[in-house]
């Protein structure tokens, strides 16, 4: 009897719009709804593509801005879809009523955010204001180091949000620029992998557009007149749950993928020679690379240096960053966007909220980078690794450190 062949992945080179676009075809998915702005403008014309050349067997909705793609999406869901969609900056701001409304409603749903920075001044390049001003709305956000990352984790994503324990949307972020136009190998994972890794999505067995289960969707709740505050609160209850519940199902996701495809990817955090760590760099997104440079370049003059990645930032996994950080004497932040109420960066902020968790807490430090398509290099980790050492030695926590203010 012959052995059976696994089929092969194939490598291709890719820039982190088009990696998106094939995680979206590989995952089968059934309805996309588009429109385009930079940096994402790419990903939705690979789509079209793969559409126009049979790879994929969707339906494209070209609308007339960003807020009726996620309405259009709503019925698409509703009725049974697995549904996709990207976008950015202004483009998230125009669809914020129906972005608010997905995951109070438990819709399963995956849409890219390519990250830029947030008007005004004008700017069409990357950094985070753009997620980070939505990190509060109810999505599970996920951040991606690299190209491959990218259409590994969108893929992921579908089995994340269609958990019956979820029945959240996510965002998979990756960064505009440095990861969007940014081209690289990538592996991709066969059909076979990818439907034996993600079944076919069912109709959404909690709130559906079915004729045999008429049903009212999203109707008034709370308030005067209406059934009474307590459904809301148990509406607000479960949809903080099923974040929770995410966590798990995030982990689980990833194992699954390691197992099926053969490639593994921090799920919640990841630790980058931490074992004998005195301080610490928290990263987010495709700064993490030149990080990691940088500690191995302080390795290398004998300095006890390590990093810290955060790939789920929402729902925000406090007990895996606490356990990760715990021990080091002192941790520095980077940021790629800004906490204008407390004047640091956001990431900082829930760094700081989960040290409280862990078994020895550091002193830490907000380090603000990369805003509008500025780089990060060795040099500005370099310069964090220096300030950070020096909180180890003296305690004292100095103020915001803005890396490119004079570059």
């Amino acid at each position: 009897m012959s052995a059976v062949l696994k089929p092969k992945s194939k490598a291709i080179v890719c820039d982190g719009n088009e990696a998106a676009a094939w995680a979206v075809t590989l995952a089968r998915v059934d309805m996309v709804a588009v429109y385009p702005i930079t940096p994402q403008s790419s990903l939705v014309e690979y789509l079209a593509k793969f559409v126009a050349d049979g790879k994929l067997n969707a339906e494209i909705v070209d609308v007339e801005g960003e807020h009726s793609v996620l309405s259009v999406l709503h019925g698409g869901v509703l009725a049974g879809a697995r549904a996709y969609t990207g976008t950015c900056g202004p483009g998230l701001a125009f669809m914020f009523e129906p972005y608010l409304r997905t995951p109070g409603m438990r819709m399963p749903l995956v849409m890219s955010i390519v990250t830029r920075d947030t008007l005004t001044p004008q700017s069409v390049w990357g950094g985070h204001q753009d997620a980070m001003s939505v990190r509060e709305v109810g999505w599970i956000q996920m951040y991606c180091e690299t190209v491959q990352e990218v259409l590994d984790t969108t893929i992921m994503a579908y089995k994340v949000s269609e958990h019956r324990d979820v029945m959240l949307p996510v965002n998979v972020c990756h960064d505009g620029n440095y990861l969007s136009y940014g081209a690289t190998r990538v592996e991709l994972p066969t059909q076979e992998e990818v439907d034996a890794f993600l079944p076919p999505p069912s109709v959404n067995w909690h709130a559906a557009l079915d004729p045999s289960r008429p049903m009212a969707v999203d109707p008034l709740t709370g308030g005067a007149g209406g059934p009474g505050p307590s459904l809301f609160v148990r509406y607000r209850k479960g949809q903080c749950s099923g974040m929770q519940h995410a966590l798990a199902a995030i982990e689980a996701a990833h194992e699954d993928w390691a197992r099926i495809v053969g490639r593994r990817h921090a799920p919640l955090v990841e630790s980058y020679r931490m074992d004998d760590a005195e301080v610490a760099l928290v990263t987010l997104g495709s700064m993490t690379g030149a990080g990691k440079d940088a500690v191995d370049e302080a390795r290398d003059r004998g300095e006890r240096v390590g990093l810290v990645k955060v790939k789920t930032y929402r729902p925000f996994p406090v007990q895996a960053v606490a356990r990760a950080l715990s021990g080091v004497k002192a941790v520095g932040v980077v940021d790629r966007s800004v906490s204008f109420g407390w004047n640091c960066g956001p990431l900082y902020q829930d760094v700081i909220a989960a040290l409280q968790f862990a078994a020895q807490r550091p002193a830490a430090m907000s380090f603000i980078g990369g805003l509008a398509g500025a780089d990060i290099t060795t040099d500005h980790f370099g310069r964090v690794i220096e300030r950070t050492q020096a909180l180890a030695r003296d305690g004292q926590v100095g103020e915001t450190v803005w890396l490119n203010e004079k570059d």
